[in-house]
């Protein structure tokens, strides 16, 4: 396999309105990233990945765009951005910007020409339709909840929006279009951007004739559109395209944002011979507490199984293994906190941040971590909805409570479980008034938990959550095990112990991760020869000399050992 640099990176997400706020009105801004460089550089990361920062009407919170090639008002300006790419390069580290083109703002110079007239040169920038029997082209369901369609009353047709209605899908079949957004990637290249994240890449290519979905939803007029709007028949050919016109001529990071994706699309996408992008973030592994039969998508809960869990990392550890490459996470924007979702926030916090960490960090792949996840930032859970900012979590409380009569205590519950504001709450900097985050009044309101739960206290605590993050990322740098070690699953059928194992020529790295608050008797495979073992992390003490063919695990526990 290739040596290349994303493979021994890790990434940094901030999401920039969270992260910090420069001027105190209680936004995050670019200036305000600036200044947490060194934070970032005391953690270890290479590489920093900014949501979207462009100009925006805030629909979506930025992933509606009006302007690609300007900044968000909000969060600085162009020299602002200059600046911080500057400081960025300056201490090595690189930048990742958020390449969001399935769809655009409705105030997007392109539509607002588009909704001019049926034979203006830009309508077919987008995916619009007559309508059927009166009504909408066909049943698909929007993510964020109704119907995926809009009607455009002054020229009688529909258009496409799989997202919010001011996120009108572009189409990807105008190679005029295609052309657009290579140029505006260029753009951002050429000022010396270092990659992309691409936002649901795999849904630009879409059913021909776009037939109506199958009813997985009974009683819902809505059905979600599923397989007919992911990895399309023309997704390689597109994106074989961006390859050869843009990406080819760049030493670039780049990864797809791919709900729905196999480990066979993994490989077709990431090979290293034959693929376009270098990693995928697919979806399986955070959906696998999903209960579908609640018929609440998403916010249907299940507790993990981890069993299910195992098989799934599996699966794609092996698949992809000296073809394409994983990345690894467990939370992101929209995601809610690992530690609330598959760890304890209460009493355990510290010990299971710790040990999701080390489960995830020492896999094969390049680990990303979102902000406040190296402090072990919690779930929030806000007392009314009026508190809550995101468009998908108030659309469903519009439909569950308003529209469909569920009890709000019900729809509430699974918000504080599920809804993307969890990792969307101000990054939790200090115990001083609103987390150090704002001098103003935040856009929205910061944890509770953040006297106890921040970074002034992390980076003084030396058995920090923070810090044990720096030394695992060490750790990546130091072992080549760890980069390109081949990965082995042990004890597949515990349902506590995540134990496995990677192997480069004669190093092996052994890892064991309690998923639980029990105490489970941890024995090791009869067949698994060794002689001796280091121990390289931890989250709690351990005796020195002790014997770990068979021992007992603590809640939450997780250790590394090399073994001779």
């Amino acid at each position: 396999m290739s040596q290349a640099w994303f493979k021994q990176s890790v990434v940094y997400q901030v999401y920039p309105r969270s992260f910090c706020d420069s001027n105190g009105d209680g936004i995050g801004d670019l200036r305000g990233i600036t200044a947490k460089l060194d934070y970032l550089q005391a953690l270890g990361v290479d590489v920093v990945w900014l949501s979207p920062i462009y100009r925006s009407p805030n629909d979506d919170n930025g992933y509606d765009i009006s302007d690609y090639r300007d900044v968000m008002a909000e969060l600085g300006t162009m020299a602002d951005f200059d600046a911080l790419l500057h400081a960025l390069h300056e201490r090595g580290l690189k930048l990742v910007m958020d390449l969001v083109v399935n769809h655009s703002s409705d105030e997007h110079p392109w539509f607002t020409e588009a909704c001019k007239g049926r034979d203006n040169p830009y309508r077919n920038y987008y995916i619009w339709r007559s309508p059927r029997d009166g009504a909408e082209p066909n049943n698909w369901a929007s993510a964020f909840g109704g119907p995926a369609w809009t009607l455009h009353e002054p020229t009688g047709e529909y258009y496409l929006h799989l997202f919010s209605r001011k996120q009108p899908d572009l189409n990807w079949e105008n190679p005029r279009l295609r052309q657009e957004v290579y140029a505006l990637m260029r753009f951002w290249l050429d000022k010396g951007v270092d990659g992309f994240r691409m936002d649901v890449i795999n849904m630009i290519s879409k059913a021909p004739k776009l037939p109506d979905a199958p009813a997985t939803l009974p009683q819902r007029p809505w059905q979600p559109p599923g397989p007919l709007v992911f990895h399309g028949p023309r997704l390689a050919e597109f994106l074989d395209e961006m390859k050869r016109e843009v990406l080819s001529h760049y030493d670039l990071i780049t990864v797809g944002e791919a709900p729905n994706a196999t480990p066979e699309h993994g490989v077709q996408l990431t090979d290293e011979r034959e693929g376009f992008l270098n990693m995928l973030f697919q979806f399986e592994h955070v959906d696998l507490d999903i209960d579908p039969a609640q018929g609440l998508g998403k916010w249907g809960r299940k507790p993990l199984e981890l069993r299910s869990l195992k098989a799934s990392m599996s699966r794609w550890q092996h698949a992809l293994h000296g073809r394409g490459w994983n990345s690894l996470y467990l939370s992101n924007h929209d995601q809610p906190r690992p530690v609330s979702r598959f760890g304890d926030e209460g009493a355990h916090r510290v010990a299971s941040a710790k040990m999701l960490a080390t489960f995830l960090h020492l896999l094969q792949g390049t680990p990303y971590v979102y902000q406040g996840e190296e402090l072990g930032m919690t779930n929030v859970r806000f007392g009314s909805i009026d508190e809550y900012r995101d468009i998908e979590t108030l659309n469903l409380w519009r439909e569950a409570v308003d529209e469909r009569g569920m009890a709000a205590a019900q729809v509430l519950d699974a918000i504080h479980a599920k809804g993307r504001d969890n990792a969307r709450t101000p990054m939790q900097w200090s115990d001083g008034p609103q987390a150090g985050f704002t001098t103003g009044t935040p856009w929205i309101g910061v944890n509770p938990n953040y006297r106890e739960v921040n970074a002034r206290q992390a980076l003084a605590d030396p058995d920090s959550v923070f810090h044990h993050y720096r030394r695992l990322i060490a750790l990546r740098r130091a072992l080549p095990v760890v980069v390109h070690g081949r990965y082995e699953l042990l004890l597949p059928e515990h349902a506590q112990i995540y134990a496995y194992l990677r192997t480069l020529g004669e190093e092996r790295l052994l890892v064991v991760c309690n998923f639980s608050r029990a105490t489970p008797r941890c024995e090791l495979p009869a067949d698994l020869a060794f002689e001796g073992q280091e121990l390289l992390i931890a989250n709690y003490p351990v005796e020195a000399g002790e014997d770990i063919r068979a021992f007992t695990l603590r809640p939450y526990e997780a250790r590394a050992y090399r073994l001779h």
